[in-house]
């Protein structure tokens, strides 16, 4: 998908953007001095154009939000264990340096088989390198990303599809969570195709990789070429990535990209249309984005709901209440929607989840 993007254009769209216009403090920070390996630029024409919007559509919340993300040193890092290479010296390691299960075994989210760390400080556990033939014992990501897998709720034996996989981190929290009949993992661009390979490689021994499917397909056709195909569809959708673009290192590329945002939406209503042509009926599919745009999350699912007659959203109050534990979710939002908003000490996020039926 994101090599549609490419082609026309439109490389940098998938992409995040915070932004707006700096207090005096920020102005220092704009005009940057490199201090520290986090220290990044930020770009003024981004941070404007997302202040502009986010202090409208979030209100008083977009002031917190905005703080994380201008800075990436406060910025958390959740560690997904590999149940396939299971190491217990990395458990304790995790726990001596402070890190704690995301969901204590007394949630209502907790599955034995998901272990996700977290830590209220800011920082990185050491990654692991990819070596052929060897297993990593372990993902680092974005919290806020388990939600979307919890969201989706895969079962045994199911047929799921990841439209949007690459990098993978989601493929890799699917098969943490059961075990599918079949899990297909499309990524059009091959360049993040083979990405999204290498991943799976790093966590799946061989042994359970026929379970795997890969494939380069555009997302949009997905739906027509194989209809009814699925029980459970993931579409972590190409968007606006408010982390990333307001760190935009080209003014030009920076400028390209907020001028073709809007073309996002109507590629985003593309996919989900196609994902709800694959679902089998009664299967359920779940959106997600790493973007505050109102246009790019509940805009789409409006829209989708509105002119999708087979298609009904899907009450996620009780992964909010147990989600709520440890992030900070928006109050404006449906309850068949999540939008999590970074803030310091739970810094995940941006993320925006929506779940559908079809019926």
């Amino acid at each position: 998908m994101r090599l549609l993007l490419r082609s026309a254009g439109l490389s940098g769209l998938q992409h995040r953007a915070a932004g707006g216009r700096p207090s005096s403090g920020q102005q220092r920070q704009l005009e940057t001095k490199p201090e520290a390996k986090l220290q990044k630029q930020i770009c003024r024409v981004v941070f404007e154009h997302f202040e502009e919007q986010y202090s409208k559509e979030l209100g008083d919340a977009w002031s917190p939000v905005r703080e994380v993300l201008t800075t990436p040193h406060s910025w958390q890092y959740a560690v997904l264990l590999n149940k396939f290479s299971f190491s217990s010296e990395v458990e304790n390691e995790l726990r001596l340096k402070g890190y704690r299960l995301l969901f204590p075994e007394t949630s209502p989210c907790f599955r034995q088989s998901l272990k996700c760390y977290i830590m209220s400080a800011p920082g990185r556990f050491p990654a692991q390198k990819h070596r052929a033939g060897k297993l990593k014992d372990y993902y680092l990501l974005n919290a806020a990303s388990i939600l979307a897998v919890l969201a989706l709720d895969p079962e045994s034996g199911e047929k799921v599809l990841d439209m949007c996989a690459a990098p993978g981190g989601k493929s890799i929290a699917v098969l943490q969570y059961a075990r599918p009949g079949l899990l297909y993992a499309n990524e059009y661009d091959s360049l993040r195709s083979n990405w999204l390979k290498q991943t799976l490689e790093s966590f799946i021994p061989t042994s359970l990789m026929n379970l795997v499917i890969t494939s380069q397909l555009d997302g949009r056709q997905i739906g027509n070429l194989q209809p009814e195909a699925f029980d459970k569809v993931l579409v972590d959708a190409p968007c606006s990535n408010d982390r990333s673009w307001l760190f935009s290192s080209d003014l030009q590329q920076a400028s390209l990209r907020l001028a073709q945002r809007k073309a996002l939406s109507a590629i985003q209503i593309e996919l989900l249309r196609s994902a709800v042509e694959a679902l089998r009926p009664g299967g359920t599919v779940v959106y997600s984005t790493c973007t505050l745009s109102k246009a790019e999350n509940s805009d789409v699912i409006t829209h989708i709901l509105n002119s999708c007659s087979r298609v009904v959203p899907v009450d996620m109050s009780t992964l909010a209440r147990s989600a709520s534990q440890e992030f900070t979710l928006a109050s404006s939002v449906h309850q068949h929607e999540l939008l999590v908003l970074p803030e310091k000490g739970k810094a995940w996020g941006p993320m925006y989840i929506a779940k559908l039926r079809k019926t």
